[in-house]
C-alpha cells in the first residue's frame, strides 16, 4: 500500500463485546483490499464476530495476539497468502477462514516474480537550493559535512584491541571537557584482521578506511600489532589515505615497533594528545540538509514495523531526497522476496540488475553455509507477529518511501550517489550499520518492535518505536513513538517529525542513545570467507 493513501487508523479499545459484529477496522488493520489477513489491533478472542468491508460477517475461531494474522477468508493448501498486496507465504495446510495465521500453517515457496524496471519510477521534484533546509553540521575540506566531531583510535587487528582500550582510558572527562567541540574519543575495535583470506581483508579494510575518512571523525590513529594479514601501509595506500589525497595525517602505530603494549599507550597518548587542540577549532555552521546520509535500519521488528515506524521513515527518507539528501536502504536478505517493488522504481535497467545480482549471491552465501533465507525472520520477529522473510522484507523496504532506485552499492562501497540507494549488507544490525556508516552514512534512524537498544558511533543513532506499549515501557531508549499512527496520527505526520528530529540530532542535540554512551561496541565489520 502507497504509505501517502495509508488510511488512518484508530484503536476503539482494549476489549470487545460479543453482544454484536464489529467492524473489521475496529479490531485489526487491513492494508489493501484484496489481502488474505489482516492484523489484529488488540487480542482477538475466540468467538469474536467481525463485519468485513464486502459486510461479511466473520467469526475468530482462536485467540489471536496483538501484531499477529487473522484470516479473512478460507485458502486451501498450497495456496498463496496476501498481505500488503504481495505474496508473504503458502499455505502449508487448509486455513479456515477467522484463523490464526503464522509459522504453523504459512511458509515461504518458490516466487515467481514479475520483473520490470523502472515501471513505477518517478521523477523526484527538487527543493530548489534556495529554499532547502539547513542543520549545524561540521564542514570538512574535502567538501562533505559532519553530524559528530570524534578522534577515532581503528584496530587493524584484534590483537591491538586492548591496547587501544588503554589509550581511551588515559582520556576520562576531566581532559575532555577542555575540549568542547569534541565529542570524544572512540576505539573501533573488532575481531578480526589476520588468518583471513583476500575477499575479507579487501571488506575489513573498506570498512576501517571509511571510519578513517568519516566526515564525522576529525582525526584518526590507526594502531596495529605488525604481523598480521592487514599491513597497515597496505590499508593506507590502497584505501587512498596517504597523505595528500585526504585531508587528514595517516597516524600510525604498532606494538612491535613501539616494544610492547606499555610503550605504544604512550605514544598512542603522546599524539592524541596533540591533535586534541586542532580537532577542536572546528565549529559547527549552518549547512544544507543535502548533506545528510541517512542510514535506514529496522531490527527487532514486529507485525506493526510494515504499518506504523517503517513507512513513516519512508515519508521521512522521502523528504530529506526532496531536499537533496541521500538515504541507504540496505539489510539485503530483508529484501528478499520484495525486491520486485524496488525494480519498478529502479532508476535503469543496469540499477536493477545490479540488484538482482547481489540477491543471487545470497542465495549461494546462504546455501554454502548450511543456511536459508527464510532463517531470517529471527525468534523474536516471530513472536511479534512475523513469519515468512517474504512478509518481513514487504515491510522493511518501506523504510526506502517512493523515490527512485539511483544505484545499489557492495558492502562500505563509499557512497557518491544522492537519492536512494541499496547497500548489500546482512540483516544483522550492528553489521549493517558499520557498513552503512563506512560507506558515509552520517546519520541513522532505526526503527524497532521488540525494543532493540542500538547506537552507533561515530554516527548518532535515532530509534523509532512501532508500537506504544514498546514506547511506553521503554522511553529511556526509544527517541519516537510511531505507535500513534494506530490511534489515529497519520504517518505522513510521524514522518515529518522523524524528519525534524534528524534535524536537530544532526545539529547536535543528543540522541538517546548517546545520552546513555552507546555506540561503541556495536562497530562490527562483516567477516568474509575462512578464518585460518
Amino acid at each position: 500500500m502507497d504509505k501517502r493513501s495509508q488510511p488512518r487508523l484508530q484503536i476503539q479499545g482494549s476489549a470487545f463485546s460479543h453482544d454484536k459484529p464489529i467492524d473489521l477496522q475496529e479490531a485489526a488493520v487491513l492494508l489493501q483490499a484484496g489481502d488474505d489477513v489482516a492484523i489484529a489491533r488488540l487480542p482477538l478472542s475466540r468467538g469474536l464476530v467481525l463485519r468485513l468491508p464486502d459486510g461479511r460477517l466473520l467469526e475468530v475461531g482462536q485467540r489471536i495476539q496483538a501484531g499477529h494474522k487473522l484470516a479473512l477468508r478460507g485458502i486451501a493448501q498450497g495456496q498463496p497468502v496476501l498481505r500488503y498486496g504481495s505474496i508473504i507465504g503458502f499455505a502449508t495446510q487448509t486455513i479456515a477462514a477467522g484463523s490464526h495465521v503464522h509459522t504453523h500453517n504459512l511458509a515461504v515457496g518458490t516466487l515467481h516474480q514479475q520483473y520490470t524496471y523502472g515501471s513505477e519510477l518517478r521523477l523526484v521534484d527538487l527543493v530548489p537550493l534556495h529554499q532547502r533546509r539547513t542543520f549545524l553540521g561540521y564542514k570538512r575540506p574535502d567538501g562533505r559535512v559532519g553530524t559528530r566531531n570524534y578522534l577515532a583510535l581503528i584496530g587493524t587487528v584484534n590483537c591491538s584491541a586492548s591496547t587501544i582500550r588503554a589509550i581511551q582510558k588515559r582520556f576520562g572527562p576531566e581532559i575532555l571537557r577542555r575540549y568542547p567541540h569534541i565529542d570524544g574519543i572512540i576505539g573501533l575495535t573488532h575481531k578480526s584482521g589476520c588468518a583471513m583470506g583476500r575477499q575479507g581483508i579487501n571488506t575489513l579494510q573498506r570498512v576501517l578506511a571509511g571510519m578513517a575518512s568519516h566526515p564525522n571523525v576529525g582525526a584518526y590513529l590507526l594502531v596495529g600489532l605488525g604481523c598480521e594479514s592487514n599491513q597497515i601501509p597496505n590499508l593506507i595506500n590502497e584505501m587512498g589515505l596517504s597523505a595528500g589525497r585526504q585531508w587528514k595525517e595517516p597516524l600510525s602505530l604498532t606494538l612491535q615497533e613501539h616494544e610492547g603494549v606499555a610503550q605504544t599507550v604512550e605514544e598512542g597518548v603522546r599524539l592524541i594528545s596533540e591533535l586534541l587542540p586542532r580537532v577542536n577549532e572546528v565549529r559547527r555552521e549552518p549547512v544544507p540538509i543535502s548533506e545528510l546520509t541517512l542510514a535506514l535500519q529496522c531490527g527487532g521488528s514486529d507485525g506493526w514495523s510494515g504499518v506504523t515506524a517503517n513507512p513513516a521513515l519512508g515519508y521521512c527518507a522521502d523528504e530529506l531526497i526532496r531536499q537533496g539528501g541521500t538515504a541507504v536502504l540496505s539489510e539485503t536478505p530483508e529484501i528478499y522476496g520484495a525486491e520486485h517493488v524496488l525494480l519498478r522504481r529502479a532508476r535503469s535497467q543496469e540499477v536493477g540488475e545490479k540488484l538482482l545480482a547481489r540477491l543471487r549471491w545470497w542465495e549461494q552465501y546462504v546455501a554454502i553455509n548450511d543456511m536459508e533465507m527464510d532463517n531470517n525472520p529471527s525468534p523474536g520477529n516471530k513472536l511479534g507477529g512475523l513469519t515468512t522473510i517474504y512478509e518481513k522484507s514487504l515491510g522493511a523496504i518501506a523504510k526506502g518511501g517512493s523515490s527512485p532506485l539511483n544505484a545499489v552499492y557492495q558492502y562500505a562501497e563509499p557512497i557518491g550517489e544522492r537519492g536512494l540507494v541499496v547497500m548489500d549488507t546482512p540483516g544483522y544490525d550492528p553489521v549493517s550499520v558499520t557498513g552503512q556508516v563506512a560507506g558515509g552514512a552520517n546519520i541513522v534512524v532505526f526503527t524497532t518492535g521488540r525494543g532493540s537498544c542500538f547506537g552507533f558511533k561515530p554516527a548518532p543513532s535515532i530509534k523509532v518505536a512501532t508500537n506504544t506499549p514498546l514506547y511506553e515501557n521503554m522511553r529511556n531508549d526509544m527517541d519516537l513513538n510511531a505507535g500513534v499512527i494506530l490511534e489515529g496520527v497519520s504517518a505522513e505526520e510521524i514522518g515529518q517529525q522523524i524528519l525534524e528530529e534528524v534535524i536537530a540530532v544532526a545539529s547536535g542535540k543528543k540522541s538517546k542513545s548517546e545520552a546513555q554512551d552507546i555506540g561503541e561496541e556495536e562497530f562490527a565489520p562483516w567477516i568474509l570467507g575462512a578464518t585460518m
